[in-house]
This record gives C-alpha cells, sequence and structure tokens, in this order.
C-alpha cells in the first residue's frame, strides 16, 4: 500500500508505470478506429472472435458492389488491396498466434490481400496497421504472407468479414465481396 510518506521518487515511479499501463492498453485501441463523424458510403464494420483465450478483432470498411465489375476491374489482380474501403483494414490479436502456420506476435496489424484472376490469393499481415488504403503500403512492414484459395460464393453486395469453423485453439476468417471468398486459418500459440 502507498502511504503518504512515500519518497518523490517512488511517487513518480508510480505515476510513470500507471501512464505507460494506460497508454500501452489504449494505443492498439486508437490505431483501430475509424470514426463516425459522417454518413461512410461504405460503412465501417468491426467483427470480434475469441480463439482459445485469444481475441482477434477486425476492422474495416464494407463497399458495396453497386453494379460495378469488382474483382480485375475495381480492385486489380495482382496488386496489394487494401482489403476493404478507406481505411486499410485491421486485424488485432491478443496473443500470438499462427497465421495459415506462419507465426504472428499479439498485435495491431494492417491487412492487406492480393486477389488473382484464377486459384490463390495473397493475405498480408503488416506493421503498419494505421493508414490509408494500400497508397503507402511498404512490403519491408510484412509480418507474414500466405497463400489461400479463392472460392466462388454466392453474390454478397457488401463485403463482409467473419469467422467460421471455430475449434478449441483455431478459427477461421473469411473475406466475402461479389462472389468470391477466401478464408485463411488463425491458430492460438
Amino acid at each position: 500500500m502507498l502511504s503518504l510518506n512515500t519518497s518523490p521518487n517512488a511517487r513518480i515511479l508510480l505515476l510513470a508505470t500507471g501512464m505507460f499501463l494506460f497508454l500501452w492498453m489504449t494505443v492498439p485501441a486508437l490505431a483501430q478506429e475509424r470514426p463516425a463523424d459522417r454518413v461512410r458510403v461504405s460503412p465501417s464494420a468491426i467483427v470480434s472472435q475469441t480463439i482459445g483465450t485469444t481475441e482477434v478483432t477486425i476492422t474495416y470498411g464494407r463497399p458495396g458492389v453497386r453494379d460495378r465489375l469488382i474483382f480485375g476491374e475495381l480492385v486489380p489482380f495482382d496488386e496489394v488491396w487494401r482489403t476493404g474501403a478507406d481505411e486499410a483494414t485491421t486485424i488485432s490479436f491478443s496473443d500470438d498466434v499462427t497465421l495459415e502456420g506462419e507465426p504472428v506476435e499479439a498485435g495491431t496489424y494492417g491487412l492487406f490481400t492480393i486477389p488473382r484472376g484464377e486459384g490463390e490469393w495473397t493475405i498480408i499481415i503488416n506493421e503498419v496497421a494505421d493508414q490509408w488504403g494500400a497508397y503507402n503500403y511498404d512490403r519491408d512492414a510484412d509480418v507474414a504472407r500466405v497463400n489461400v484459395p479463392a472460392e466462388e460464393a454466392p453474390f454478397m453486395e457488401q463485403m463482409m468479414i467473419y469467422f467460421e469453423e471455430i475449434a478449441e485453439s483455431t478459427g477461421t476468417a473469411v473475406i466475402h465481396w461479389d462472389t468470391v471468398k477466401v478464408s485463411f486459418v488463425i491458430e492460438e500459440q
């Protein structure tokens, strides 16, 4: 217990420790904010899933098809995509995980993809979470890159990210838009 007779150095240390803990807990949350100060054509969404004891949270913008050709036109093939609309999509892990077998430490990251015309997509976990779109994407900041199959899926007007196949220590994140979906397995470490 802290008494009133505690030395000034101890009080400063206690205050500094408290400030550090406060910032440590709030800065990752700030990196995921998508301001709701205006109506957006592509509304913001957050999906969260507990996998084992690890909280996984994905924050993204939900663009609509709106009678447009999506993959290969609006979203070019073979180029890094923000995986949504407006700000880059972010993914947070409360504990260390693997993504399709690749290790990823706890933290908040940018979630990017490279859509391809046929077959596989590349899922990218990037150190820079707070950015607009993929305009400043830097491959040197990639933490993990994995290739996953793209599947034909029922039409989805607004892009949606969701989780399925939740087991004791694994879960599958799904990115679904237009008539395409891609999935990647997250495993708690």
